[in-house]
């Protein structure tokens, strides 16, 4: 009889450690109502005004997030891909030499990581990225280290493809 009892205690308790788990999981997504008239989403709200202490330190206005820029692949135009560790950066980076429609498309062999990209006129390439040059500027390079070490290597790629073997 202890061990159907001890059972069956064990059972409950197992039972309400669940229903517990699961409330606190599944039960906030859920619009279970709220005892006032305020809105779930208002409750949530932990932060109502803002911290005097905090300075927004970067500004982006919206006709800034807005705009549209033009990108020229037959002229001289470059993107330049920064590759931030953690955000999805490789999947992206690899679309963007894999999967994008182009005229003249990037040569990926097989077995290799890097692609070439060339544009459709001329043998230079139109994407600075992890993918199509390498780590040319260092593994990881953040924008202040991009910015000093692209037109550099670009030139040196430029003049290494005019050169013409004898």
């Amino acid at each position: 009889m202890v061990e159907r009892t001890s059972k069956f205690l064990l059972i409950v308790a197992v039972s309400v450690c669940f229903m517990l788990i699961l409330y606190q999981y599944v039960g906030p997504g859920l619009s279970l109502g709220s005892p006032s008239s305020r809105s779930y989403s208002e409750e949530l709200d932990l932060f109502p005004t803002p911290d005097p202490h905090y300075v927004k330190k970067y500004y982006f206005p919206v006709r800034e997030l807005e705009r549209e820029l033009a990108f020229d692949m037959k002229g001289e135009d470059v993107i330049v891909f920064l590759h931030i560790q953690k955000t999805g950066g490789t999947t992206f980076g690899r679309h963007l030499v894999q999967n994008v429609r182009l005229e003249v498309p990037c040569d990926c062999r097989p077995g290799q990581k890097k692609c070439t990209c060339y544009r459709p006129n001329r043998r230079e390439t139109w994407l600075f990225s992890r993918f199509s040059t390498g780590w040319s500027c260092g593994l990881h390079a953040d924008w202040t280290e991009l910015t000093n070490c692209v037109p550099g290597v670009l030139d040196r790629r430029e003049s290494a493809a005019a050169k013409t073997p004898r």
